[in-house]
């Protein structure tokens, strides 16, 4: 096969037809057709020649070849052991492509990138979007940015403020170590076969720092799931189903002062914290 735009509807379809692929619908399997949606993709990763950067679910290698010609040092890891002949052929003019066998959620992601500072740019998978950027986020792996696409309702989740509809707990996990922002959406066209919803591509640059320091991280995490466990429940409900004593959770809201009728989706990312610690320091009364 001849360097050319993978990017292109009657490339795809040449190459879904050469090797007999059936798009698995349970590995979200959906090529892009649209070649300045991909570029857009890999342009807002910022890459530089030799950079490492990862690539989750790479499928006939559409993307890594946008991210290939950056000269960026490219690690794909594809699932899908019927897409390796496949990869072998598309990207054979790459040298700075790897691709390797594996599932993402079982990968020593540390030791494949070579303990070294490294980019993620993907299209995630839908069915495994979240468990994938939980992993990336809380194995404080040095990932210094991520730039993924993801079904539109899970990217407004991720970059949503207190009070709205979406916000909750991805959204205050993302938040807490990364700086979000959604840059494009993407339309079913843009895809084959076309998928039934909305893409957008989200940005996050990873703090240095999480963005609220507490006492106890996993005390904090804590309360945020507590938080949106029943969002009906009024907080103050939500503490003392968690087995909090009236008067541990009097003193912890009065402590923080926090209304104890407002819901879990109103809270900033201060306020948890707020919570988590006071929770901490009256169980070290």
């Amino acid at each position: 096969m001849n360097e050319v735009d993978l990017s292109k509807p009657d490339v795809v379809r040449y190459i879904v037809d050469r090797f007999g692929l059936r798009m698995n619908k349970k590995l979200g399997q959906n090529f892009l057709v649209n070649h300045a949606v991909v570029q857009s993709i890999a342009d807002a990763a910022v890459l530089k020649e030799n950079d490492p950067v990862l690539e989750i679910g790479p499928g006939i290698g559409t993307l890594t070849q946008a991210l290939a010609e950056t000269g960026a040092a490219v690690t794909a890891v594809e699932l899908d052991t019927h897409l390796l002949p496949v990869l072998e052929k598309t990207l054979e003019h790459y040298p700075n492509v790897r691709v390797v066998q594996g599932d993402i959620l079982r990968t020593d992601i540390l030791e494949l990138m070579g303990h070294k500072p490294f980019t993620v740019c993907a299209n995630l998978p839908y069915y495994i979007t979240t468990p994938i950027i939980m992993k990336l986020l809380e194995q404080r792996l040095p990932v210094e940015k991520l730039v993924v696409m993801v079904q539109r309702e899970v990217a407004q989740r991720m970059t949503s403020a207190p009070g709205s509809k979406v916000y909750g707990a991805l959204s205050v996990s993302v938040q807490y170590y990364t700086e979000p922002h959604l840059l494009f959406e993407i339309p079913p066209k843009a895809f084959m076969p076309a998928p039934e919803v909305t893409s957008a591509v989200v940005s996050m640059d990873i703090r240095k720092e999480p963005a609220v320091e507490v006492l106890e991280e996993k005390r904090f995490f804590q309360v945020v799931k507590i938080a949106f466990s029943q969002r009906r429940k009024t907080f103050s409900n939500t503490l003392k189903a968690a087995g909090l004593s009236k008067e541990a959770v009097t003193d912890i809201l009065n402590n923080c002062g926090i209304d104890g009728g407002r819901r879990g989706e109103t809270m900033s990312l201060d306020e948890f914290a707020c919570v988590a610690d006071a929770w901490t320091r009256y169980i070290r009364k």
